[in-house]
């Protein structure tokens, strides 16, 4: 699956996450909230950090916090993005449980002011693959993520 095929599946699975919503009696203000049953992300984490509107969530939303996840602006950033860049894209969104994209942001300025010199993204690829991912040097971060899948 080619990567913008699996941003646009995290898209439609951040969707069906929001779908699963059923309101729910909050006996205190009386009225209604939402639970949600989902699979894939951690719901109230996104809406709490994406200031979701629970009553108007699209799939383009979905699309937007997906792209927001992957270190993107917005989703059409995402589509027009070289290669490389989306390739770091989808390492930094598929180990998000390692390191967020504050923590890599500050680990790529430090080591390009250590060389003087921009890292470009496929660089940063590299760095990424051997530091996070075969070194694992962040392993004594808490980080949360948005993915289930990282959640004990």
């Amino acid at each position: 699956m080619n990567t913008i095929d699996y941003f646009k599946l995290q898209a439609k699975n951040l969707h069906k996450d929001f779908k699963t919503k059923t309101p729910v009696l909050d006996k205190t203000a009386t009225a209604f909230l939402y639970e949600y049953t989902p699979k894939y992300f951690d719901i109230e984490m996104v809406i709490a950090d994406f200031d979701i509107d629970e009553e108007n969530f699209s799939l383009m939303n979905a699309q937007h916090v997906i792209a927001k996840i992957a270190n993107f602006d917005k989703w059409a950033s995402l589509l027009k993005a070289p290669p490389s860049e989306l390739e770091l894209a989808k390492l930094l969104y598929d180990h998000q449980n390692r390191i967020d994209l504050v923590g890599w942001h500050f680990y790529i300025a430090e080591a390009q002011s250590m060389n003087e010199d921009e890292l470009d993204a496929e660089i940063q690829v590299e760095i990424f693959k051997q530091v996070v991912i075969e070194e694992n040097i962040f392993d004594n971060m808490e980080i949360e993520s948005y993915l289930l899948k990282h959640k004990n």
